[in-house]
């Protein structure tokens, strides 16, 4: 016998309609560079009805693919909603891949129409003549505001003007798709998640609320991730879902001018990988600024070094909420939510970890050979996630096998899982450092050196050893005069002896990817090409 709820589709048009009649004037910040904009949530759904309504008339709807090559402004947010809304579906092209990889991206898409803005102008000329379908160029700009260009270029608002505000959000399949990103390709080309409505949905509800980001009405969110990563975190759905501010800050990330977002307006929460906050971190102490209304930074991408989660609790009262994800699983899938009244040494070592899976997500570690390893906090093993919106496959790469036969995708993570279900990361498969068949995590190794004052930033690499097959390299960004021996001395304190560096090289800064994640895949190549200054390390 079934029930009688009601049975209703989960569709992302929903979660505008939502914001747009119950937290209709709360406001969205952020256009154009130096463009003022009067902007709500009612606005927001009036011109991504427009917007869609015009897309209808130009034939999108089911099966069709449209691009977006953009920062986070407010065009790009009625893009999400417009296309998606009208049943195609919206691959957000990732501006700092190298172009190569964006141009593969497009193509192995397969589109005619990219919405790009004036900060991408340069990059879509570049790649224009590599992009083999787009025939279509839509400048997300106020009209004139972009300079001459070879492109035939489409006035954003002047086809909104061709749609009409009254256009009905059509009832959709709730698992068709919605939202395409690709991985960020540091192995390979990279590959594509298909998101669907119904899962994105969920991710929304059940990553932004409870244990997790614990949004609400009161909040006012920074959007520093960019939308083309893993949907910005989910950024563009939390603010109409919960009622939140949103905060657009385009395409800057410098710290002064996050920081003058932060304290202007309000801003509750901000998520972004370590290296922005580490940089907020240093700007704040080097100005004597505070961080306004700022109580929670999400940290994801890498883990958060102790010292600046310490930093940030201790002197500004900001709780740092560490999660893990990755495009596979559309944004997060554990959380480590620290509770306001934990005592800090409590709420740090909480912090410390990946968190727990939540409402929607499940996660195991297994053995080389696939069985499936204890929930000890001891035993380390290959980390795989289920949940209503992890990817079951890659977009048109059948061959991948991206999941187990019984259906749980492969991270590529190695963690070790506690008996209350918190999630604690090793290392990336191929990032661990075997040695001597020991597993030595590079991770915590880095973590270990970022605790000491005089180190900015680190990185751990495997280098080649004639009898332990690998031995960790650690690779550090100096904040100050620091010595070899100091930094072994403090490191013998944290970790095991037989884990410590055997060579230790300063450089003046790290190599990052297009997520911001330290790029090991270039640093080994420094180590290969000898473009690393290295010193055994005294023993």
């Amino acid at each position: 016998m079934q029930g009688l709820n009601q049975d209703l589709p989960l569709l992302l048009s929903s979660v505008l309609q939502h914001g747009a009649t119950t937290y209709g004037a709360v406001e969205v910040i952020g256009g154009h560079a130096n463009e003022a904009i009067d902007y709500d949530y009612v606005r927001l759904e009036v011109r991504a009805r427009q917007l869609a309504s015009a897309l209808f008339g130009l034939g999108y709807g089911p099966d069709r693919f449209i691009g977006s090559l953009a920062w986070n402004t407010h065009r790009h947010l009625e893009l999400f909603y417009a296309v998606t809304g009208v049943g195609a579906v919206l691959h957000t092209a990732n501006p700092r891949l190298p172009p190569a990889q964006i141009a593969y991206t497009i193509n192995f898409t397969g589109y005619e129409t990219l919405f790009i803005d004036t900060d991408t102008l340069a990059l879509a000329e570049q790649l224009a003549p590599q992009l083999h379908t787009v025939q279509r160029y839509v400048m997300m700009a106020p009209p004139g505001a972009w300079p001459p260009t070879s492109l035939p270029l489409l006035s954003y608002e002047d086809l909104l003007a061709s749609g009409n505000a009254g256009f009905t959000w059509p009832v959709l399949d709730e698992r068709s798709a919605c939202l395409l990103c690709f991985t960020s390709g540091t192995t390979g080309m990279p590959k594509g998640a298909l998101y669907t409505h119904r899962g994105t949905v969920l991710n929304a509800l059940s990553t932004g609320g409870g244990n997790a980001w614990a949004l609400n009405a009161d909040d006012a969110i920074l959007a520093i991730p960019g939308f083309f990563h893993c949907n910005g975190w989910g950024v563009p759905f939390f603010g109409p879902m919960y009622g939140a501010k949103l905060v657009l800050p385009g395409r800057r990330a410098d710290s002064a001018f996050l920081h003058a977002l932060i304290v202007e307006h309000g801003v509750t929460v901000a998520p972004g990988v370590p290296t922005i906050f580490l940089d907020l971190l240093r700007h704040c102490r080097e100005t004597g600024g505070g961080l306004g209304r700022l109580n929670r930074i999400f940290s994801g991408g890498a883990a958060p070094p102790l010292a600046m989660m310490e930093a940030y609790l201790r002197d500004y009262g900001v709780r740092t909420i560490h999660g893990w994800g990755m495009t596979e699983t559309t944004s997060g899938a554990t959380m480590s939510f620290a509770p306001r009244d934990l005592p800090p040494d409590e709420a740090l070592r909480a912090m410390r970890t990946q968190g727990r899976p939540v409402f929607g997500a499940a996660i195991r570690i297994s053995g080389d050979d696939g069985t499936e390893l204890p929930r000890d906090g001891i035993t380390p093993g290959h980390l795989e996630v289920r949940s209503h919106w992890a990817a079951a496959g890659y977009f048109q790469r059948l061959e991948v096998e991206a999941t187990t036969a019984d259906g749980w995708l492969r991270t590529g993570d190695v963690a070790k899982i506690d008996p209350d279900n918190t999630l604690h990361l090793v290392d990336r498969s191929k990032d661990v450092i075997k040695s001597g068949g020991e597993w030595i995590s590079s991770q915590a190794l880095e973590d270990a050196a970022t605790n000491h004052p005089a180190v900015r930033e680190a990185a751990v690499i495997a280098m080649p050893h004639p009898r332990w097959q690998e031995r960790p390299l650690l690779i550090v960004v100096a904040a100050r005069p620091v010595t070899q021996a100091a930094l072994q001395a403090h490191l013998l304190t944290l970790v095991p002896k037989w884990w410590l560096p055997d060579a230790i090289a300063f450089v003046d800064a790290l190599p990052h990817g297009p997520t911001g994640k330290l790029d090991k895949q270039e640093l080994r190549r420094w180590l290969a090409d000898g473009r690393l200054d290295i010193a055994s390390a005294p023993s």
